[in-house]
This record gives C-alpha cells, sequence and structure tokens, in this order.
C-alpha cells in the first residue's frame, strides 16, 4: 500500500489573503513505512517574507528568490503524489495552499478526501492533550532535536513516525512473531531452534499402562 507523508511551509495563514506556498516535503511510504523516496522543493513565492513566516521557517526572500516558482514543479509534484492517500498534519491548511497554487495556474485541485488527518487522528486517541507534532514525537519518544524551525521535509520524516504510532505502531502483527536473531557471519535473520522433547513413553510408563488395560473389559488395545 502506497502513501505520501505531506507537508508545507507558506508565507502566512490564508492563502485567499495571498499568501503563498514556500516549501514543499513529502515522504513515500509502502505498506505504512518509509521506503526512502522522497519529493522536496522550495518555491519562489513572487513576494516578501512576513517575519512572522521568517520566525516559523526561516526562509527569506532573498534565499526564496533563487529557486523555481509553483507552476515550474507542480506536475513533477503531482506525478510523486499521484493518487495515493495524503497524511497531513492539519490536512485543510496543507490542501488549501497547494489547491490556491494549482488553480492559478488551471491544474486539478486535490480532493481533501485524500487526506487522512493526524491532528484528527491524535485527537481521538488522546483527547484533551497536545497534539502538535512536538508534543506528539516527546509522546512517542521520537528524537525531534534536530527540529530548531519547520522544515517540510524534515517535518513529513517525522510525522511518518507520528502516523505510524497513532496507528498501532512498529509491530502491526502485535508481536506474535517471536524475535528474530541476527545471524552476524551471513548478514541475514534468523530464529533460533530448539532440540525436539522426546514423547515417547519410559518403561515404567509402559508398565503402568500395562497394569491399568488388566483392570479393563474388553479393552480396545486387546481387540
Amino acid at each position: 500500500m502506497r502513501e505520501i507523508v505531506l507537508d508545507t511551509e507558506t508565507t502566512g495563514l490564508d492563502p485567499k489573503s495571498g499568501d503563498r506556498v514556500v516549501e514543499i516535503g513529502c515522504v513515500e511510504l509502502t505498506n505504512h513505512m518509509p521506503n526512502g523516496n522522497t519529493f522536496h522543493k522550495y518555491v519562489n513565492p513572487q513576494r516578501d517574507m512576513p517575519s512572522e513566516a521568517f520566525d516559523v521557517h526561516g526562509l527569506s526572500e532573498e534565499f526564496l528568490s533563487g529557486h523555481t516558482i509553483f507552476g515550474e514543479i507542480a506536475e513533477e509534484f503531482l506525478e510523486f503524489i499521484a493518487d495515493a492517500p495524503l497524511i497531513i498534519h492539519n490536512a485543510r491548511f496543507d490542501i488549501s495552499f497547494l489547491n490556491a497554487e494549482l488553480e492559478k495556474i488551471k491544474l486539478p485541485v486535490i480532493d481533501i478526501t485524500r487526506a487522512i488527518d493526524t491532528v484528527g487522528l491524535a485527537r481521538r486517541k488522546f483527547p484533551g492533550a497536545p497534539v502538535n507534532l512536538d508534543a506528539l514525537c516527546r509522546r512517542f519518544e521520537i528524537d525531534n532535536t534536530g527540529r530548531t524551525k519547520h522544515g517540510a521535509l524534515l517535518d513529513s520524516e517525522l510525522l511518518a513516525e507520528v502516523y505510524l504510532e497513532l496507528i498501532g505502531g512498529r509491530q502491526p502483527g502485535l508481536g506474535l512473531a517471536g524475535p528474530a536473531r541476527s545471524d552476524t557471519a551471513t548478514g541475514t535473520a534468523s530464529r533460533e531452534t530448539k532440540q525436539p522433547r522426546d514423547h515417547s513413553p519410559d518403561s515404567a510408563e509402559l508398565e503402568a499402562h500395562s497394569k491399568f488395560v488388566e483392570t479393563l473389559e474388553n479393552p480396545l488395545w486387546r481387540s
């Protein structure tokens, strides 16, 4: 099963007021686990960077001016996400920004029903508790020490780990399979085996059985 964990950084909070996407980060999952494939682009918003947004992600107008505009990476982005479910923390925020960008260049928008919102998952699992990404990383003991500022790819990588914990953790088989032992000689995983028990009866058990049979009337063993 293919899923895409997605995050964006923006110039502000409202695409309707002119705020734009400035970074997109995606992590591809196979059967809920990252497989190493990612998509990451900085985007030139063709506008200034408000100080409030800069304080969040640290992406300056000068830095972004050296990158491509959204229209030049849109097709590559849409090809990467394809028709996979999208794992997003506060999905309506990111989808609204991406759709505003797609509408500007006359490309099909993203259906919100494709999104699995991890904020909703976390609120149902931990009602009343903080559900921001940092709080969830602390709860699940996920190392987020490198997250001094928001970053779309880093946040997607962290969210991929959080998502896995929210849906049941790293052992979807509930630990029913025994632990594997690493074979250092071959580099492969193997399981420890035990010698089979001997279930054959000893002489004392055979004698006891024979005496018991003598007490039976027409025992089946004598047929």
